[in-house]
C-alpha cells in the first residue's frame, strides 16, 4: 500500500470533522469474560464509508460518505486498555473492506477502523478487537443495564452472550490450529430436540492467503455463557 493510499482515510476524517460529519457515540455493554483476555465486538451498518473509534468502554461511529452509518451492537468483556498486549483486528462479516488505521498503543489508547462499503445499499459489518493483558487502564462509568427485552433465555441477552462465548472458543481453537484470520458465517442455536444448549454454525479460517471452510458446534450453558465443549471440523467439499 502506498503512503498516499494509507493517508487518504485519515484525510477524510479531518475533512469530515471540519464539515461537521455525523458522529454517533455509544457506550459498550460489559459482559465479562476470561481474565487476561480482552475482546470487544462491534457491529455497524454502513452505506458508503465510515470510521469506528474505540477508547476504553466508549465508541464513536463517524459517517464519511453515503447514508448515516448506524450502531447495531457494541459489547466488551472489559474496557480497552491504553496499551493492550498482542492487539489485533478480526473481521467477522462484511462485503467491503475493514482496515485498522490506528491501534491503541502510542495513540492515547484509541483504536480506529475504516470501513468502505462498495455497493449500493447499507450492509452489516461485524468485527472484533482482541488483546491479552495491557497497561494504562480506564475508569469507565458503569454501563447502562440491557433493555428489558434482553432478558434471559432464547433470543435474549443471555443467548447473545452464549453465542459470543462459542465464537470466542471457536476463534481460540482456530488460532491454535494455525488460522490467524477467522470469519464467521452462520452462528445460531441448534433447534433440534434435545440440543437446546448447543450453538452451531460455519466459519472460514485463512492462513498464508489460503482459506478453508469449517463447521463447528459448542455445548454452552445458556444462562452463564460457560462453554462446556467445542468441536470444529473441516467441511466436506
Amino acid at each position: 500500500m502506498t503512503k498516499q493510499a494509507f493517508l487518504a482515510p485519515l484525510m477524510l476524517v479531518i475533512l469530515a470533522q471540519a464539515a461537521g460529519a455525523n458522529t454517533v457515540p455509544r457506550r459498550a455493554q460489559i459482559v465479562g469474560g476470561r481474565a487476561g483476555y480482552g475482546k470487544c465486538t462491534i457491529e455497524v451498518t454502513v452505506d458508503g464509508s465510515a470510521q469506528v473509534e474505540i477508547f476504553g468502554d466508549s465508541g464513536h461511529l463517524t459517517t464519511l460518505s453515503g447514508r448515516p452509518a448506524e450502531w447495531r451492537q457494541f459489547y466488551c468483556n472489559q474496557p480497552l486498555p491504553g496499551v493492550p498486549g498482542d492487539f489485533r483486528l478480526v473481521a467477522v462479516d462484511g462485503r467491503g473492506s475493514v482496515r485498522l488505521l490506528r491501534e491503541p498503543r502510542g495513540n492515547g489508547g484509541r483504536a480506529l477502523v475504516h470501513i468502505d462499503d462498495p455497493q449500493a445499499g447499507a450492509a452489516r459489518y461485524l468485527f472484533d478487537f482482541q488483546w491479552h493483558g495491557g497497561e494504562g487502564g480506564w475508569s469507565p462509568t458503569p454501563p447502562p443495564p440491557p433493555p428489558a427485552s434482553d432478558g434471559p433465555g432464547r433470543g435474549g441477552y443471555s443467548t447473545a452472550r452464549a453465542l459470543q462465548a462459542c465464537q470466542d472458543a471457536v476463534t481460540d481453537r482456530m488460532n491454535q490450529s494455525g488460522y490467524p484470520v477467522v470469519r464467521f458465517g452462520s452462528v445460531t442455536l441448534d433447534n433440534n430436540p434435545g440440543r437446546r444448549d448447543w450453538v452451531v454454525g460455519s466459519v472460514t479460517g485463512t492462513r498464508r492467503a489460503v482459506s478453508a471452510q469449517f463447521s463447528f458446534s459448542c455445548s454452552v450453558d445458556i444462562h452463564s455463557a460457560r462453554v462446556r465443549s467445542v468441536d470444529v471440523r473441516p467441511q466436506r467439499r
